[in-house]
C-alpha cells in the first residue's frame, strides 16, 4: 500500500509578463499557451500535476531555465503561483494568509539552497537556533535541540566558531541542521551542495542519505546533475520548459524515456549504474536450469555484471527473504552494458 500523498500540486502555472487577474484557465484549470504567446508571456512553471508520497525522495532535475527552481517556491509560496492548486498534508498553500503561511513555514518546512544565507556575526549554535528563537522557545529548549542538530550533522566542537572559520561543506551542514531544527515534516532543497567541489560535495550526499535513513523526512531536491540524482532519488521528474516532461523511478525513465527530450536527457547515463536487477529480470521458464548462487533483486547492474556474464546459464533472482523472484540472463546483461552492439 502507497504512503499517503503529503505534496499535491496540481495544474501549477507560474506566468511572467502577464499579471495574475489576465490570466484565464479552462474548466480543467489550463492555461492556452498560444494566448500566453500572443501576450509576451512565458510560463516558467507550465501546468505542473505530481505528487510527493510521505519518506519520499523526489529529485526534480532538468537544464538551467527549466523551471525547476521556480516549481519549488511554487510548492512553498516563496513565490506566488500564477493559478493551479499547492497542498500540504490536505491544506490548500495558496488559500493561506500570511499568518498561516508563516506558521505552516516555522512549523511544518526545512528549506535549504545553494546559498549558505548563514548569518556571519553569529556562531554555528547562533546561526541554528535563530529559527527556534523566532518562534519564542525558551533558551534552554532551543539550545539543547541546536546541540541535539550539532551532533546530528557532525558538527560536535564547531558550535561557538563563526562561519568564516568554517569549510564550505561545514558551512553547508549548519544550514540543513538549521533547516532541520524546527523539525519539518517536508523539507525542500535547491541544489544545496552545487557549490561544493566534488569530494564534499559526495560526503555531503552520503550526510543527507544517512539524515534521511533516521529522519524520514517527506523531500523535494532539485539538481541538474544526474549523478547527484540517481544516488538520492526514490522518483526523478525531469523538466523542460516548465513542463515535468516524465516523472518516475529511476530504472523506468531511463529504460522507456516518455518524450524525445527525455530520451535525449538520459541517453549518454551508463544504465548499468542507474539499473537494478529487479529494473530487468524476466520471469523463471517452466523447467529452465539455474545457477546455484543467486543476485538480490535490489543489486545495482554493475555490481553483478561481472558474476552473471560468467556464467553459461539464468541466475536466479531473490528478494530480501532469499525467496525465489526472477531469473537474470547473461544476455539482458550484455544488451545494457553494450546497446549498441545488441542492435
Amino acid at each position: 500500500m502507497p504512503e499517503p500523498v503529503v505534496i499535491k500540486c496540481q495544474s501549477l502555472y507560474k506566468v511572467f509578463g502577464v499579471e495574475k487577474q489576465d490570466i484565464e484557465t479552462n474548466s480543467e484549470g489550463k492555461i492556452d499557451n498560444s494566448i500566453l504567446t500572443q501576450k509576451g508571456a512565458v510560463a516558467a512553471v507550465n501546468n505542473v500535476t505530481l505528487d510527493v508520497h510521505k519518506g519520499e525522495i523526489l529529485v526534480v532535475m532538468g537544464l538551467s531555465g527549466s523551471g525547476k527552481s521556480t516549481l519549488v517556491r511554487c510548492m512553498s509560496r516563496l513565490i506566488e503561483p500564477s493559478s493551479g492548486l499547492v497542498e500540504i498534508e490536505g491544506k490548500n498553500l495558496l488559500e493561506m494568509n500570511e499568518k498561516e503561511l508563516i506558521d505552516l513555514r516555522r512549523n511544518k518546512m526545512g528549506m535549504v539552497f545553494q546559498n549558505f544565507a548563514l548569518l556571519p556575526h553569529k556562531t554555528v549554535l547562533e546561526n541554528i537556533a535563530f529559527p527556534l528563537q523566532m518562534r519564542g522557545m525558551k533558551k534552554n529548549e532551543y539550545v539543547e535541540r541546536t546541540l541535539k542538530m550539532i551532533n546530528l550533522v557532525g558538527l560536535d566542537g564547531k558550535e561557538n566558531n563563526f562561519p568564516r572559520e568554517l569549510s564550505g561543506g561545514q558551512q553547508q551542514r549548519v544550514g540543513i541542521a538549521r533547516s532541520l531544527a524546527v523539525e519539518p515534516d517536508v523539507w525542500f532543497l535547491d541544489e544545496p551542495f552545487s557549490a561544493l567541489d566534488p569530494l564534499i560535495r559526495k560526503e555531503m550526499q552520503d550526510e543527507f542519505l544517512r539524515l534521511q535513513a533516521l529522519l524520514k523526512k517527506t523531500i523535494v531536491f532539485i539538481t541538474h546533475d544526474f549523478d547527484e540524482a540517481l544516488r538520492l532519488a526514490d522518483r526523478i521528474a525531469i523538466m523542460f520548459e516548465g513542463k515535468v516532461e516524465q516523472i518516475d523511478q529511476p530504472g523506468n525513465i531511463v529504460l522507456n524515456p516518455a518524450t524525445d527530450y527525455v530520451a535525449k536527457f538520459t541517453n549518454d547515463v551508463p544504465r548499468e549504474k542507474v539499473l537494478t536487477v529487479k529494473d530487468i529480470m524476466e520471469e523463471k521458464k517452466e523447467k529452465e536450469s539455474l545457477v546455484s548462487k543467486s543476485v538480490n533483486l535490489n543489486d545495482r547492474v554493475e555490481i553483478v555484471a561481472e558474476y552473471i556474464l560468467s556464467q553459461n546459464t539464468a541466475v536466479p533472482v531473490a528478494d530480501e527473504n532469499n525467496k525465489l523472484v526472477g531469473v537474470l540472463h547473461p544476455d539482458k546483461v550484455l544488451k545494457i552494458l553494450f546497446p549498441e552492439k545488441a542492435k
